[in-house]
């Protein structure tokens, strides 16, 4: 199988030449076909032939400005001298900024690559910018720009798609991830991505392993259907991994993506990437109530919540809107439930439920739980949101600092508390879970929350995030393929991912 990184730039930046050399020969074993060595980030003088030695594929010299997103310090004439000595040194590629690269010949067999970099925005006489380095000596035109909105990422792709020569091009930052990878789609040569997870090379680059574990860029083209999550933040979200791990399972010619939006920008940003099209979103925080509004066909547990975690986009161009957390949260909770005295399956129906959260989750749940027969009591950090959602649903209000008097049969938290990066925070102290009692977390990144091991420790039953992520996702998986998944494999690829050990996607993985 494809090591996945036919199309991938690596990047190295590592001060020592001892660490550029190991992380060069490890990045080629892992199936590299194209290395960066960032020249910028060497602390010593760099020598080229102790890092050129044994190079295990054609290697890009770069020695990047600060005001271009590098390292480099030095006099700007002695940049230059260097970069001509790379020309002559033994590189593969030579990356030259549009503003010297006039200044510096051409060379033998070394490829060019004249580049353009804004950490600001994208600026308005961008395609005229772009217009003039096509004009120039290069091999591969390069523009890397900062994304203020998500529609910049369409300008982008759009200069990809129309280019005169080769063109790598995309935004920089958590709202312009998208654009790195669709830049594949529309014709860019390659990507980038930086070798070592744990070191920034330039803002929103994924890393080497994670598109060898979540991104199916081997079979990336036109033809490829797009998917995503939206969201802010996003960036922490397993759906990508899932949803393109389903897809290679399943044979699928799709990626699945996460797009940062703003709060507030829902509806322009669905508008404009109509024009991809994007055929299908899952959608989270803060986005869910708006997802509902915007929908021109909701089902009935959406126009029920009046919250949507799914969006399919319909023929005419407008949306149908899903609540597929609405039919999780129930079978989740009913498969923890003890069977009754006669033996017969455990109902909903006269149990105790706290539920901790309002918000677009939170509503998803409380509809379910009302409506099959629940006394339901709902606390919320915001109070208004609480009181809001009871008077709608004519139930009980507990004040946050309230949330620890009195008892429940089932105990959900639909809020973000315990999530990581915030992993030892609870929304309860572990003296009000009681033996017995199911306990929900609807966290699942990291799976045993501090609430569910409390929960485990007090002999309650618990239910962890991953059983309603998994079931919620299935059910999108489905409508935005018309096919039905296997539960066990999904809990078996999430549990992977968030376990401290994880491996690129293999032949094993692709037929399991």
């Amino acid at each position: 199988m494809s090591s996945n990184l036919d199309r991938v730039c690596v990047v190295i930046g590592r001060t020592r030449h001892k660490m550029v050399a190991m992380e060069m020969q490890e990045a080629g074993r892992l199936g590299a076909k194209m290395i960066e060595i960032r020249l910028d980030y060497i602390s010593r003088a760099p020598d080229f032939k102790r890092l050129l030695d044994k190079k295990p594929c054609p290697i890009v010299a770069t020695l990047r400005r600060r005001e271009d997103g590098g390292r480099w310090n030095g006099a700007e004439d002695l940049r230059q001298t260097l970069l001509r000595q790379c020309v002559v040194g033994g590189f593969d590629w030579i990356d030259l900024e549009w503003d010297i690269a006039e200044k510096i010949r051409r060379f033998g067999d070394v490829k060019r690559i004249v580049s353009y970099h804004n950490l600001e925005c994208v600026p308005d006489n961008l395609e005229h910018i772009y217009e003039q380095m096509c004009r120039m000596d290069a091999d591969v035109v390069k523009l890397a720009v900062a994304a203020q909105q998500p529609s910049d990422n369409l300008r982008i792709l759009k200069l990809v798609q129309n280019s005169k020569k080769a063109t790598v091009a995309h935004c920089m930052g958590d709202i312009g991830f998208p654009s790195r990878i669709l830049a594949l789609m529309y014709g860019a040569p390659f990507i980038y991505a930086a070798f070592n997870p744990e070191r920034t090379i330039a803002p929103g680059m994924p890393s080497m392993h994670e598109l060898q574990t979540v991104y199916p860029l081997a079979r990336l083209d036109r033809d490829s259907k797009v998917y995503g999550v939206i969201g802010d933040p996003v960036a922490q979200s397993m759906s990508p991994l899932l949803h393109n791990k389903l897809f290679d399972r399943h044979k699928i010619n799709s990626v699945y993506l996460p797009f940062r939006v703003p709060r507030g920008q829902l509806s322009s940003f669905t508008d404009a990437f109509a024009e991809l099209p994007v055929h299908g979103y899952s959608v989270t925080i803060p986005h869910k109530e708006g997802a509902a509004a915007l929908a021109s066909e909701p089902d009935e547990f959406v126009k029920q919540t009046r919250a949507a975690n799914t969006l399919l986009r319909l023929a005419n161009g407008k949306f149908g809107a899903a609540n597929t957390d609405y039919q999780a949260v129930l079978d989740a909770i009913l498969e923890a439930l003890p069977p009754n005295p006669d033996g017969t399956a455990g109902t909903l129906n006269g149990k105790m439920v706290l539920l901790l959260g309002a918000g677009g989750v939170g509503r998803s749940i409380a509809h379910a739980l009302k409506r099959s027969g629940c006394v339901l009591t709902i606390a919320n950090r915001t109070s208004q949101r609480a009181h809001a959602l009871a008077a709608e649903l004519d139930c009980r209000v507990l004040e946050w600092m309230g949330r620890h008097i009195g008892t429940c049969d089932i105990l959900i938290n639909a809020t973000s508390v315990g999530m990581h990066p915030n992993v030892d925070d609870t929304p309860l102290h572990a003296g009000f879970l009681q033996p017995g009692m199911v306990v929900f977390d609807t966290v699942y990144n990291p799976e045993s929350t501090v609430l569910i091991k409390d929960a485990r420790e007090r002999n309650c039953r618990v239910v962890t995030g991953i059983e309603m992520f998994v079931r919620q996702a299935a059910r999108q998986f489905e409508m935005f393929t018309d096919v039905s998944p296997d539960l066990e494999q999904m809990r078996q690829i999430v549990r992977r991912a968030l376990s401290p050990v994880t491996r690129p996607m293999d032949d094993e993985d692709a037929s399991a």
